[in-house]
């Protein structure tokens, strides 16, 4: 439930980068196309690494595009800031929600992929 709390405070903070009356420009929305991309590398190299018995090169290709993606997701606000297509209070509302957005999927994973560990001592 705290996840979907937070998932849901870096949205709004999303959104308000873009809604405000004297921001009105729906530019910084496009990070939400990183949020949807950013855990897919990772997912996907779950679950084909699971069973193959190889190394970790899959999974560190994985974790290289997802970091590309989260870096790419925080570079995009500031270029546009920058070049004035946004107002820096966008670009610091969208950076918020960035921040609120990714440890949400940091505190979802590390909870989905936890070992049982409170039965390994029977």
């Amino acid at each position: 439930m705290s996840l979907a709390f937070a998932g849901s405070i870096g949205m709004t903070l999303v959104i308000l980068a873009c809604a405000l009356p004297e921001l009105n420009s729906w530019w910084p929305f496009i990070v939400v196309i990183f949020y949807l991309l950013a855990p897919l590398p990772t997912m996907l190299m779950k679950r084909f690494n699971d069973y193959s018995g190889s190394g970790n090169a899959n999974m560190d290709l994985a974790v290289f595009i997802t970091m590309g993606i989260v870096v790419s997701s925080f570079a995009l606000p500031i270029i546009m800031a920058r070049v004035n297509a946004i107002a820096w209070t966008a670009c610091n509302f969208t950076l918020c929600g960035n921040i609120v957005v990714y440890l949400t999927f940091i505190g979802f994973f590390l909870t989905l992929y936890q070992e049982d560990t409170d039965y390994s001592l029977w």
